[in-house]
């Protein structure tokens, strides 16, 4: 099904979710995609649970935290998520319009399209061995448990050493819905990185024998017919191991990875995406950038500076579309913008 909107926002990092707010403000509808499964983008990846100190107006809070407020922030714009997906394509119709096709084959029809996909989009590391992505989506998952139904007596292996692996396998083993049969945490050391309290629960199940912990590298697989059956894996003395397996999720982490973006036909430096400063608009009319995927003299790759790129983006894009200028107002006093924010007479101070 085609879906008409006034926008796309690529990207639902702390930029690309205030893109979606400065939207909002000027009454345009969006559509937001990410390749993550959850809104934060690389603030949430990458340091999720340390301090940011540099928000104006927020002494500290976390990338968990930032991401949590923003995305309370454009609730009143009632935004569509598009999240664990791509936008394979971006076609220019005879209209002015854009054509947006995601991975997961989404159709969108989007009057402008707004990048903010800062170093790129996070994919997780894949397994490299010779013949798994046959079980991808069937026994085959990446960074996150599958959902109950298909764990239900299931020899579950998760296979990585860091907070997201022991975090699938600790919900695993203590999930009272589609409780799977047993639980692996494959690695290739006995030493896990994740916080404390993380890896008391983790020692704790193990000595309760809810988690097994096994060391060594996967080198191959084993089928029964069509159905992948067993892990071969070398330990770091050199023996050879053989681990059943009915479902595996790989947590080896994310790497950010330009992807399509480079294939749309876009003026590009370095990698990043060269705009023009007084409407962040890119080389094509009607599609706009902002944030870390950006370059321009004078550039910083800080978030509020992407906050700044966005709201001229919004302002530019608004009088594009509508053909004359926008007028100017203020959070503080427009009965209009109360009215788009769902806030009474009183309003709400943002700007």
């Amino acid at each position: 099904m085609i879906q008409e909107t006034d926008a796309v926002v690529i990207g639902a990092g702390p930029v690309g979710l205030f893109q979606v707010f400065q939207l909002g403000l000027q009454g345009l509808s969006t559509h937001i995609v990410d390749a993550l499964p959850y809104a934060g983008g690389q603030c949430v990846e990458l340091y999720g649970d340390k301090p940011i100190y540099d928000i104006p107006g927020i002494p500290v809070c976390t990338g968990h935290e930032l991401a949590a407020r923003l995305t309370q922030q454009i609730a009143p714009f009632q935004p569509q998520w598009h999240l664990g997906t791509q936008v394979a394509s971006i076609q220019p119709q005879a209209d002015g319009r854009f054509a947006v096709t995601t991975s997961q084959s989404a159709q969108l029809i989007a009057r402008a399209v707004f990048i903010a996909a800062g170093v790129g989009a996070f994919v997780p590391r894949a397994l490299k061995v010779e013949g798994i992505d046959a079980f991808a989506g069937t026994q085959l998952f990446y960074q996150h448990l599958p959902p109950a139904s298909q764990l239900q007596g299931q020899r579950l292996v998760v296979h990585g050493g860091d907070d997201a692996a022991v975090a699938c396998a600790i919900q695993a083993a203590t999930s009272a819905e589609g409780a799977a049969a047993s639980v692996a945490l494959l690695h290739r050391r006995d030493v896990f990185n994740a916080p404390p309290d993380q890896l008391a629960q983790l020692q704790a199940l193990r000595d309760g024998g809810r988690i097994e912990a096994v060391v060594g590298q996967i080198t191959g697989i084993v089928r029964e017919g069509e159905r992948l059956a067993a892990l071969q894996t070398l330990t770091p003395e050199g023996a050879e191991q053989t681990v059943p397996v009915d479902v595996l999720v790989v947590a080896l982490g994310v790497s950010p990875r330009l992807g399509p973006i480079a294939d749309w036909g876009l003026a590009m430096e370095r990698k990043q995406l060269v705009v023009d400063t007084a409407t962040f608009s890119t080389s094509v009319a009607g599609i706009y950038a902002v944030g870390d995927i950006i370059t321009y003299p004078g550039k910083r790759k800080l978030i509020l500076c992407g906050f700044h790129e966005a709201t001229l983006a919004a302002f530019a894009a608004a009088e594009a579309l509508s053909g004359k200028p926008v007028v100017l107002q203020y959070t503080t006093s427009s009965t209009h913008l109360h009215q788009l924010l769902g806030v009474g007479a009183a309003g709400i101070d943002n700007g």
